[in-house]
């Protein structure tokens, strides 16, 4: 009963937030900034400071809170959807091929990375983004949704791809010492992170992402938890 109650009242004050035009304007602040990322400014795999990772990550952060308040409608949201896939496999797929090919076919594959980089960290948010979609348009709640969505963000930025990638790779000159090209882990650590430095950021964004989730479940224990002052008999 508790637990309904938190989280009829969590879905509330999600749609008060976001009621009315809110979600749009969320979007049209991701996707201005996505424009800026992705055509304006040139291909940079590398985050200098704090500041501009938290511009990285704003396209991502708008589009989660655009999709939380997005409206559910079956028959749209069904032709929404069925426009995801065909994006993705008519223009999306295509791009991020044509940048493997042109990193392949580079005399200075260090000034072609880049362009490859900026295009694979799209396709990951753009996947997390399009299941989020879904499950709103499957019928979730906007909490539910948001939770999803920032949990997902968490995972995204945690290094848990450069972690696998780090030792599931065949390291032609043997496996490096520090995760020098994971400069979203340097902005934070001051220098490129060990193995064991990684691990334990990675670890650290698992455990807030699933803090996340768990929310609601977390108020609802702490609620319903009696005070000890007033478990004692009188």
């Amino acid at each position: 009963m508790i637990r309904r109650s938190m989280s009829r009242a969590l879905s509330a004050e999600t749609r008060s937030v976001l009621g009315g035009w809110g979600w749009l304007v969320a979007g049209v602040a991701g996707g201005t900034l996505t424009l800026l990322l992705m055509v304006v400014l040139p291909p940079d795999r590398t985050i200098d400071n704090p500041a501009e990772f938290l511009l990285r990550i704003a396209p991502v952060v708008c589009a989660v809170l655009a999709i939380g308040g997005f409206p559910q409608r079956p028959g749209p949201g069904l032709a929404l959807l069925a426009l995801v896939v065909l994006g993705y496999m008519g223009v999306l797929d295509t791009l991020y091929v044509l940048r493997v090919l042109d990193l392949a076919d580079a005399s200075d594959q260090a000034a072609a990375f880049p362009s490859f980089y900026q295009m694979a960290i799209f396709v990951n948010a753009f996947t997390i983004l399009a299941v989020l979609l879904g499950y709103r348009l499957g019928g979730a709640p906007a909490g539910r949704v948001l939770r999803l969505g920032f949990a997902a963000t968490l995972v995204l930025v945690s290094g848990l791809n450069d972690i696998t990638f780090y030792y599931l790779y065949s390291w032609p000159e043997g496996r490096p010492e520090r995760f020098t090209w994971a400069s979203h882990i340097t902005v934070f650590t001051g220098s490129p992170a060990s193995p064991a430095v990684a691990i334990g950021f990675c670890a650290v964004h698992l455990v807030l992402a699933g803090l996340v989730l768990a929310l609601p479940w977390l108020r609802a224990r702490t609620v319903s938890r009696p005070r000890s002052a007033d478990a004692v008999p009188r």
